[in-house]
């Protein structure tokens, strides 16, 4: 049984200001290629197919056409799941429907079966897991004590465990933020307040568990058997240095899974320069190509004139310029540090304005009324505008 593990493709994203939709469709077509190709039997999409719960309809008609050749075209099975930017509702809908095609799409916990692909000795127990919100865990049969993420995977792993079927190899199809995996300033925080981190060893007994949440392709246990494919894209600055790809795993009838990363080509890079401006400026042909998505550190030791309409002459893709000077002052103390505000959660950033309020650090108490307050808004938020 071979198959691709892929994830986080968050169809419909900005970068910046810029629509990616012409560079997921790209990248999209090499993944078409690449399993046909390779003539895996399925392709697993680990969630946040979307980027936010209502996708434009630009979003909606690119995930089709995908859809389409895969199932269609080439015949290719396709489990998919619904993350944390998506809408349950709206992935699930027609679920067991589309089944009938091989698309397996399950949006929420009500469908917990397994999928069964291949034939004789060769047949593996897909299991579809989406993002699981603790609110829904608890209200499953048995999941009284049900309390964060960690608890929550553990109760509804457990139903699937009961599941396996002697003989037959297990696959999770999960989206959930390992302990200890490496995260990306692009990734939206599973809980207010807290990491919603879940062990690598609440998966223990799957022979392979395809996650979707961090953006850089990692393994989250130790033998590799708990691993990330990562993002589609680069959707941060952050992420410049990353590879990004997908995963072609190869189940033997031992349980043992080879995997093989398969990096796609971007259609426009993300990549960070260093220089002062005019080093930038008269380097412009040696900066690599000048369409790519680029940031610009300025190391010039004062100001400058007009460093963004000049430097996008050179650089019509600029989004953002950085001073050195500015964030070596405040590594060094002798300015204010500022922190990015996109990088906080909530709860960090009403800390940070009662610490500015008041005067004074935000009692234990304080914090959980503000938790237990802020939750229900910021979960009806995201599910609105998947901000």
């Amino acid at each position: 049984m071979k198959f691709l593990h892929t994830a986080d493709w968050h169809l419909g994203r900005w970068f910046h200001g810029a629509s990616l939709l012409d560079d997921q469709h790209h990248v999209l077509q090499q993944l078409v290629a690449l399993a046909a190709d390779e003539q895996v039997d399925a392709v697993v999409i680990a969630g946040d197919v979307y980027d936010r719960a209502v996708p434009p309809a630009e979003a909606v008609a690119l995930l089709g056409d995908t859809l389409e050749q895969l199932v269609v075209k080439h015949g290719i099975a396709v489990i998919l799941i619904a993350g944390n930017h998506d809408s349950a509702e709206r992935i699930g809908f027609s679920g067991r429907i589309l089944e009938r095609q091989r698309l397996f799409v399950r949006g929420g916990l009500d469908h917990l079966g397994p999928v069964v692909l291949g034939q004789g000795g060769q047949q593996v127990a897909f299991h579809p897991l989406p993002y699981v919100e603790p609110a829904f865990a608890r209200g499953l049969a048995g999941g009284e004590a049900v309390s964060d993420h960690a608890s929550a995977m553990a109760h509804v792993i457990g139903r699937l465990r009961a599941s396996f079927e002697p003989g037959l190899r297990n696959v999770l199809v999960g989206h959930a933020f390992v302990a200890g995996g490496s995260e990306s300033e692009s990734e939206r925080p599973l809980s207010v307040g807290g990491s919603g981190a879940v062990p690598a060893d609440t998966f223990e007994g799957f022979d392979y568990v395809a996650l979707g949440h961090l953006h850089r392709p990692q393994r989250a246990d130790a033998v590799g058997r708990v691993r990330y494919s990562g993002s589609l894209l680069k959707y941060s600055f952050q992420e410049a240095g990353h590879d990004k790809s997908v995963s072609v795993v190869r189940v033997g009838a031992d349980g043992r899974c080879e995997v093989a990363e398969h990096r796609l080509s971007a259609r426009r890079d993300v990549r960070v320069l260093r220089g002062t401006l005019q080093q930038l400026l008269e380097g412009r042909d040696a900066n690599g190509p000048r369409e790519d998505y680029l940031s610009a550190q300025l190391t010039d030791p004062g100001p400058v004139f007009d460093p963004l309409g000049r430097l996008r002459e050179a650089y019509p893709n600029l989004m953002e310029i950085r001073f050195a000077r500015h964030e070596a002052a405040a590594a060094g103390g002798t300015a204010p540090a500022v922190r990015d505000h996109r990088r906080l959660d909530p709860a960090e950033l009403f800390k940070g304005f009662w610490r500015d309020l008041q005067g004074e650090e935000l009692a234990t108490a304080q914090l959980q009324a503000f938790q237990a307050c802020a939750q229900p808004v910021i979960r009806a938020q995201q599910d609105g505008e998947g901000a």
